[in-house]
């Protein structure tokens, strides 16, 4: 039960409209894990914790389910959907297109202006990622959402947040595994590739930073089989390669 989880709940503002911020909040709480694959949620927890009617719940859970974090089972309930290793790969390839596109777009006409405020979010992350590596994956949200604004096309990211949700949710799990300094270090060579007028090397940085995800994604789903939908013999394949063994 969500009560079990003993998590700080924001407030919810009763001045403005209420479903979208529900949705908002669970889908974050989805996406951190606190919400775990396929634990079952309620409208009328659901409301009564945030102090709310059942409707806004409902279509919340609603626009929840069009993302495929959780599953509306008529009789039986709503419960978290596991992560979908399939929905991660194509996420992945659908903000490689695009993001690499916005970088090139920006490296042809390098703006100072965006570029120093590229350079604040760097020195931001490395200081992030020095004291607090938890709250990096924030801080790396807003790196590329403003990549995406400098380039004149934040209603385009705004589409990518529904289709990217499985990659984040796998972003949070990896977070032990990966080299946060490493990451910066990536987004340092997209600055550097824009900030140079070179569309190929910021491209070339753009989608090697974006495949990154991919090198620990098998490892990830073998060490946290209850969060992801059955694992495809592809993986296993790969996680015996990684650990250097063999099929049997």
């Amino acid at each position: 039960m969500l009560e079990s989880l003993n998590i700080a709940l924001p407030t919810i503002d009763q001045t403005r409209p209420i479903a979208p911020q529900l949705h908002r909040r669970l889908r974050e709480r989805i996406i951190r894990n606190e919400l775990r694959a396929n634990q079952k949620i309620s409208e009328s927890e659901i409301a009564e914790q945030y102090g709310v009617s059942r409707q806004p719940v409902r279509e919340a859970f609603i626009r929840l389910a069009e993302e495929s974090l959780v599953a509306i089972l008529p009789q039986r309930g709503t419960r978290v959907r596991p992560i979908a290793l399939s929905a991660v790969r194509d996420a992945r390839f659908i903000r490689e297109a695009i993001e690499a596109d916005i970088v090139t777009l920006l490296a042809q006409r390098p703006d100072p202006l965006w570029l120093a405020e590229l350079r604040r979010l760097l020195d931001e992350q490395r200081h992030i990622a020095a004291t607090h590596p938890q709250a990096f994956i924030a801080a790396d949200e807003d790196f590329h959402r403003t990549l995406s604004s400098a380039a004149g096309k934040s209603g385009i990211w705004q589409r990518v947040q529904g289709l990217k949700s499985q990659m984040d949710r796998v972003r949070f799990l990896s977070l032990e595994r990966f080299d946060v300094f490493k990451l910066v270090v990536q987004h340092e060579a997209i600055v550097d590739g824009i900030a140079i007028g070179d569309p190929a090397a910021a491209e070339s940085a753009m989608r090697l930073h974006l495949r990154e995800i991919l090198k620990d994604l098998p490892i990830i789903a073998t060490e946290n089989p209850d969060v992801f939908d059955e694992p495809s013999e592809d993986v296993e394949d790969r996680v015996i390669h990684f650990q250097g063994g063999e099929r049997s």
